[in-house]
């Protein structure tokens, strides 16, 4: 690893390009190899690794993550804009708990959350029993296939508030992941599009790209190629969003996509339920994606840390999917996005026409990339297009391009895959590597641009 750190430092003191790119090349080979070696020691993670021809839990080759903490972004382009923002996302918030307090709660940090319900995740029947014991009765327990991951929901006992009894039960059971069913929120404009036909797939072949997100509508661009399946009440339904991120990925026609005419399963973990989009639909989603054998999925979700969704993350990444995620559009003032800010998920902001980040683009721990989020070109309905602005457009135009390069889970595939994108983007703002653009702008000219 000192070696490995020794080659970024070297990396990004050059600036020629030309020598960056070689060195960085030879960088992920090194990082590739080594992590090979290191899954075939005795000890070490290689035995469990070898036989499910897996990644380990931090999935990715991740060098920007390991370098010295770099500047914000000039604070002097969003002077009292990410008050705005802020103010606009607590109101989101609180107006969706407000027109729904049967089914949504706020949890201890002000996130929305499914009321009255705290998920755990690693239990056994006697932790179960223990938790009855305290008051907390259990709803159902849940296999999610393709993750080999149990969990249990529990009931919150009557007169206590979510974040006390999250604290409760976690203290209870220390061995297991426990928190409430967050909810997560597309980054971009949406809505949904009632009585809308859904679309479908037609004939056989594989697909190598996921997307999690609300229904996709039966538009023209998208005809054939399309998957769907429901992981809330409603679900599948046809929505804007979910139609717009579908077309960017594999749009072939009106709308072009980063992959066009690949085929797409697309999860919808919203339908008609105003508590969709929590987490344990965004698990039991990635849980048919990776079971489906998808190698790159696109989140363009945003929300808070969560255990069960971090887990279910690194679950679908050891069997070798790739993940990318929308930093959304709470602007920089918001707390850290997920799941762009979970180990291993590529972070995605968006940039104007003149290569600039947009200033509503929200923060993660780490950016890995841009891609055009302004007047994005994109279907909206069974018949219409539209043009677009948010993060949530940028990251299907870098999930379609690393698409391209890993069309099936191979972990071997990794670290090529990757490396041919990091050479792909073109590099903004400051040289190398940067924590506003990551490593450079994707698919540049995509999106009708």
């Amino acid at each position: 690893m000192a070696f490995y750190r020794f080659f970024l430092d070297l990396i990004n003191f050059f600036g020629n390009r030309r020598l960056r790119r070689v060195l960085m090349g030879f960088a992920m080979r090194f990082w590739t190899t080594s992590l090979a070696i290191f899954c075939l020691l005795p000890g070490g993670t290689g035995g469990h690794v070898a036989a499910q021809v897996a990644l380990p839990p931090v999935a990715l080759p991740d060098p920007g993550r390991i370098l010295p903490p770099l500047p914000e972004v000039d604070a002097g382009r969003l002077t009292g804009l990410g008050d705005q923002l802020a103010q606009v996302r607590l109101d989101r918030i609180t107006g969706l708990v407000r027109a729904n307090r049967d089914s949504i709660e706020l949890d201890e940090r002000g996130e929305a959350a499914v009321r009255g319900v705290l998920v755990a995740s690693g239990v056994d029947a006697a932790m179960i029993a223990r938790a009855g014991e305290a008051g907390f009765a259990l709803i159902d327990r849940e296999r999610i296939e393709g993750l080999d991951l149990d969990i249990a929901r529990f009931r919150v006992p009557d007169g206590r508030s979510l974040g006390r009894a999250r604290r409760q039960l976690a203290r209870l059971l220390p061995e297991a992941g426990v928190d409430a069913d967050n909810l997560y929120f597309a980054s971009g404009p949406g809505g949904a599009l009632p009585g809308g036909a859904l679309a479908a797939a037609t004939g056989s072949g594989k697909a190598s790209l996921g997307l999690i997100d609300g229904g996709v509508a039966a538009h023209p661009s998208v005809a054939g190629r399309v998957e769907q399946r429901g992981f809330a009440k409603g679900a599948p339904s046809a929505s804007r969003h979910g139609t717009a991120v579908a077309s960017l990925l594999i749009g072939d026609g009106g709308v072009t996509g980063a992959a066009p005419g690949q085929r797409l399963l697309a999860a919808d973990v919203y339908g008609t339920d105003p508590a969709g989009g929590n987490a344990s639909a965004i698990a039991r989603a990635l849980g048919w994606l990776a079971q489906s054998g998808v190698a790159v999925t696109t989140i363009s979700l945003v929300g808070p840390d969560n255990r069960l969704l971090s887990t279910a993350v690194s679950r679908a990444q050891a069997r070798g999917m790739l993940i990318v995620a929308a930093v959304g559009n709470d602007g920089p003032a918001a707390p850290p996005s997920f799941p762009a800010s979970c180990k291993g998920v590529l972070a995605v902001t968006g940039v104007d026409r003149k290569g600039r980040a947009l200033p509503e683009a929200g923060r993660a721990l780490h950016v890995d990339f841009a891609a055009p989020g302004e007047a994005v070109l994109a279907a909206t309905g069974t018949a219409s297009t539209d043009r677009l602005r948010g993060t949530s457009f940028a990251a299907p135009l870098v999930a379609g391009r690393l698409a391209l390069r890993y069309p099936a889970p191979s972990v071997d595939r990794i670290g090529p895959a990757v490396t041919a994108l990091v050479l792909e983007a073109r590099d903004l703002g400051k040289k190398g590597r940067d924590k506003v653009y990551g490593h450079g702008l994707i698919c540049g000219s995509c999106g009708g641009r």
